[in-house]
């Protein structure tokens, strides 16, 4: 079986972690301050607060292609749009945000 050995990295979590050097098949791994899985964006703390600020941006950008697009300000027209396009973003992420909430 064949290795992508490119693919693997390693997270350090902790703050008295030494960081060791690790090896695999003979090459160095190389060392990543935060890690995507699956779907989660997590740093060396153990810290999401840059998946949240990630999943608002995407979901503000979402609201001004909205909003440059419909001229219409109407509840009627806006609120499907915002139900169907913004808040799907926002909702990826509750579980991890709040796991008590829904």
């Amino acid at each position: 079986m064949n290795i992508k050995k490119a693919k693997y990295k390693v997270q350090h979590m902790g703050q008295g972690n030494p960081k060791h050097n690790y090896r695999l098949d003979g090459e160095w791994t190389k060392s990543s301050p935060e890690e995507k899985d699956l779907g989660v964006l997590v740093d060396e703390k153990l810290n999401v607060s840059q998946q949240c600020a990630l999943a608002a941006q995407k979901a503000n950008r979402v609201l001004g292609c909205i909003k440059r697009g419909v001229t219409s300000r109407s509840r009627e027209v806006i609120l499907p749009l915002y139900s169907a396009l913004m808040r799907p973003h926002l909702e990826y992420y509750i579980q991890l945000w709040g796991p008590d909430v829904v």
